[in-house]
């Protein structure tokens, strides 16, 4: 009985460890997340203000000068911009974003996969791993860009799937990315990077009629990539708060399972130690009778 009560020890110990390294790593990322949703929440207006600002001038310069970018052609290869994380333990994080993007090559663009037309980019260690080791195309120059993260590293990828586009080595550019709503939800989503979608007319959101100065084409030559990098400097500092979240939620969950584990193991040490007791006594009483008889 002593080697039961042994082991079960050692597994509460062993728990215990476990559980103040969660609790640790969950104070770590919740310090982060504050940084990073005070990133996101104070970029996401400007961006979603460029955003509409590019659909508007993209809608009503249809076929000018200057609009490489937002070029419709028949798509034959595809280039696939997938923001992860560096690292795990964030709970379905990555395996979501990753199933999102397989999800995409199934249903959008399973003849161009077929062809072997699919490009991934990956920006992010987790999806630069699974891509490359499961045999995909991959484009192994910025998947380390949150390692040290700034504008000028995402501009630079940026500035690659961009280039790709306007030379025809690509025809269409998705991102997928984790939209950050709060600590403990994401909302994964896969747009259109390239060509530039025009704005949809609503009733609401009626096109704008802009005023040029200089000429249309020497701002939309200037401002279009400007406006793209920012896009996706977005949704990478959108996968950053969206990472820690998922990361402060999954260890929250982790403390809260070792606290029960240690629960029920205590209750089994304390079991074990009481059968121990009786079972001495037993033997003891036993050898009294024994002697006296």
């Amino acid at each position: 009985m002593s080697g039961a009560l042994k082991e079960v020890r050692i597994r509460i110990k062993s728990v215990q460890s476990t559980q103040q390294i969660t609790k640790a790593m969950k104070m770590v990322s919740a310090a982060k997340l504050r940084r990073a949703q005070d990133a996101i929440t104070q970029m996401r207006p400007y961006a979603q203000k460029l955003q509409e600002m590019l659909s508007n001038i993209v809608s009503s310069s249809e076929g000018e000068l200057g609009m490489s970018l937002a070029t419709e052609r028949a798509v034959e290869k595809v280039m696939v911009i997938v923001v992860t994380s560096d690292r795990g333990l964030c709970g379905g994080y990555n395996s979501n974003l990753i199933k999102l993007a397989k999800s995409l090559l199934i249903n959008k663009y399973a003849a161009q996969h077929s062809k072997g037309n699919v490009t991934f980019l990956p920006i992010g260690k987790k999806g630069y791993e699974h891509f490359s080791k499961n045999g995909f195309k991959v484009i192994d120059k910025y998947w380390d860009i949150f390692t040290g993260l700034s504008f000028e590293k995402v501009q630079a990828a940026a500035k690659y799937s961009m280039n790709a586009f306007a030379n025809g080595e690509v025809d269409k550019v998705e991102l997928i990315f984790s939209e950050f709503k709060n600590a403990a939800s994401q909302e994964y989503i896969a747009e259109q990077f390239l060509p530039v979608q025009k704005a949809t007319v609503t009733a609401s959101n009626k096109k704008s009629d802009f005023i040029f100065e200089p000429s249309k084409e020497i701002l939309v030559a200037e401002l279009m990539p400007k406006i793209l990098n920012t896009q996706l400097y977005k949704a990478v500092l959108d996968g950053n708060a969206s990472e820690h979240g998922a990361r402060m939620t999954a260890m929250d969950k982790a403390s809260d399972n070792a606290n029960e584990l240690l629960k029920s193991l205590k209750i089994s040490y304390n079991r074990a130690r009481q059968a121990a007791i009786t079972t001495e006594l037993s033997e003891i009483v036993s050898g009294a009778a024994a002697l006296n008889g």
